[in-house]
């Protein structure tokens, strides 16, 4: 099993640079991850950047090499101009196929801002 820190450096190697939102691992125990991610002085969250911030999550919980085969996003409320607290989690893995939920606060994990639900498949090799 993947430690945080190993979490951590997997996820500021697979992440582009306009990706990362200063992305920390605050927990994580092989399928609940809670990620906090930062915006940069002057920035905003954009549709764009909360879109990848779900889907950061969903592979942090289910994997990052693993293939995105369904999406489903509610938008709740929007965000607002602070970090970002993920929570996601596995709910299932049937063989190669991973289903994961993820729920994104705005500064603190009391009202949710977004829901999202996805199922991943493993890669097929070669």
């Amino acid at each position: 099993m993947m430690t945080e820190e190993e979490l951590q450096r997997a996820l500021d190697d697979f992440l582009a640079a306009s990706e990362r939102h200063d992305v920390f691992v605050e927990e994580f125990d092989g399928q609940d991850v809670r990620l906090r991610f930062s915006l940069a002085p002057g920035e905003r969250w954009t549709s764009a950047a909360l879109l990848s911030l779900v889907d950061t999550s969903l592979r942090a919980a289910a994997g990052l090499d693993q293939v995105l085969s369904h999406l489903a996003v509610t938008v709740l409320r929007p965000a607002q101009d602070a970090d970002v607290i993920a929570l996601s989690r596995v709910i299932r893995r049937d063989g190669a196929v991973a289903h994961a939920e993820a729920w994104l606060f705005s500064h603190a994990v009391v009202d949710p801002m977004i829901h999202a639900t996805s199922s991943f498949a493993s890669p097929r090799p070669g």
